[in-house]
This record gives structure tokens, sequence and C-alpha cells, in this order.
């Protein structure tokens, strides 16, 4: 049963004042309209599509960061090997060898058809989500998942995406007691920005001692 209006209020503002992180921040990634970070955005969205913790998925894109891999041009250039040894010092070993050969395929499209530019694949979409969501599948390993995953997170500098609230984020919603309506969530959340609510419910559709502690705290101070 959905809460009452101004619970869900409640519930949202303190689920988002402890939770209200974009994954693209956790990783370090300072996003904006600019190839660089929309690249490292593909690759986080990519690595967290996977059946993998997110927190796993972060610390692979921090380590493929740190280990030079911050462009399309240098993902492509580095050998299969460094690109497993990246992945592994993250911690993403289940899919390593596999994910290895999927972001060398990612970059080499992405330079082969949008010159390394994520911007011009957007301008290829003419504002069309449906069509942005067609294409981010091209790339080898980013399904439906990852292309939601990679417009939840890139609406702040994407606004034909907004609001975006995808299936996980809906599903934290539910989890919540909160209405899985998209409409009803955002008048909920009020001025909070959709890609911090999208991500905050997303950590509650993945982890039941966070809406334990949330839906507590919103029970004490009610009192």
């Amino acid at each position: 049963m959905d809460r009452d209006p101004r619970d869900a209020r409640d519930v949202l503002r303190e689920l988002v004042a402890a939770h209200g992180r974009t994954y693209a921040e956790e990783a370090g990634i300072r996003l904006a309209d600019t190839p660089q970070p929309l690249y490292q955005s593909l690759v986080l969205a990519h690595l967290l599509s996977a059946r993998i913790r997110g927190s796993v998925a972060v610390a692979t894109a921090r380590a493929l960061r740190e280990a030079g891999l911050r462009d399309p041009a240098r993902m492509a250039g580095a050998s299969w090997q460094e690109r497993v040894d990246a992945l592994g010092r993250g911690g993403y070993r289940r899919y390593d060898e596999r994910t290895a050969t999927q972001l060398g395929e990612e970059a080499e499209l992405l330079t082969d058809r949008w010159g390394g530019d994520l911007r011009r694949l957007r301008a290829e979409a003419g504002g069309d989500v449906s069509a942005l969501r067609r294409l981010l599948q091209e790339f080898p390993g980013v399904g439906p998942t990852g292309a939601g995953i990679f417009l939840r997170e890139v609406q702040r500098v994407w606004p034909e995406a907004a609001p975006y609230l995808d299936r996980k984020a809906l599903q934290g919603a539910g989890r919540l007691g909160l209405p899985e309506d998209p409409g009803r969530l955002l008048a909920a959340a009020g001025r909070t920005e959709p890609a911090v609510l999208a991500a905050a419910l997303v950590r509650a559709s993945l982890d039941k001692n966070l809406v334990r502690d949330v839906t507590g705290r919103v029970r004490e101070r009610a009192g």
C-alpha cells in the first residue's frame, strides 16, 4: 500500500539526505557534457549492468581510470591483458575476460562511428530518448539495462532524458512503500534532482537494510 503523500515526502527526504549521490559521483566522475566524462559514464553503466555488486562496479570504473583508460582512444589502444588486469584490480573478476573484449570493441565503435564523442550519438538521436536507448544498445555489452543506467546518470547534462526513473529505481520506491509511478514520485520529491532521486531509489532496491534504516528513522521522527 502506498504511503500518505506527506509520509512519502518524509521518506524521500530521509532517503536522499542519506543516499542521494549518483553512481558517477561515487566513482569520481565529474559529469559534464564533454567527451571524457560522458565516455567514463558509459563505461560505468556497462559495468553496473552486470550481475555484480554496485560497489565493485564503481571501484572498477576508478581502477580503469587509474590505469589511464580514461577515453576511447586509450581504451582501444590498450592490450586485452591490460584491460583484464585493470578490471581485476577493481574486483571485477567474474566477467573480466569478456568485459575486457567488450570494452575494447565499445571504444572502437565509439571512435569509428561517432569520433569518440557521445555528443554525436546524442545529436544522431535528435532529442528522442527511445532513439538514444536504441543507439546505446549498439555498444557491445550494453543492453537495455546498461542503456537505462547511462541515461539515468547523464540526465543531469542531457535534459531531454529527464526525468528518467528506470525499472530499478521504481522497484526501490516499491520497497519503501512509495508509489511506483514516476510522476507521483517526482511530485513527492519536490526539488530533488531526478538523477539524485533515481540513484537513491536504486540503492533502496538493492539493500534491505537501507530500507529498514530509512523507514525506521522516519517513524522515530514521527514519534
